[in-house]
């Protein structure tokens, strides 16, 4: 159930970011402040949810599992904005994928 929470907790955050880059899009003050209002209720319930995993997974575990938001934000700035992604980064997030597969199997 932790790294439920931990993947919840993760996409929340993301969704934060990504309404964020989603307010830069347009001009006017309707559209920026509709994007940065739900950004900012995204990113609280995720460091609400993220006190929760807190409270049930060592740190040491539970940190560095929030680097699959540089995968998440990597695959959404690719399929989203059509964001050319290069050799190197994805090289990149499949270290991350791999480092979160060796520490999540430690715990």
């Amino acid at each position: 159930m932790s790294y439920l929470f931990i993947m919840l907790a993760s996409l929340l955050s993301c969704g934060g970011q990504l309404c964020q880059k989603q307010a830069t899009y347009r001009r006017g003050r309707r559209h920026l402040l509709g994007w940065l209002a739900f950004s900012v209720v995204l990113l609280g319930c995720a460091m609400l949810l993220w006190l929760l995993v807190l409270q049930r997974v060592p740190v040491s575990v539970a940190y560095p599992m929030l680097s699959l938001n540089f995968i998440l934000i990597t695959l959404a700035a690719r399929f989203i904005w059509r964001e050319k992604i290069s050799l190197r980064h994805w090289l990149g997030v499949v270290l991350i994928i791999a480092g979160i597969s060796i520490l999540g199997g430690a715990a």
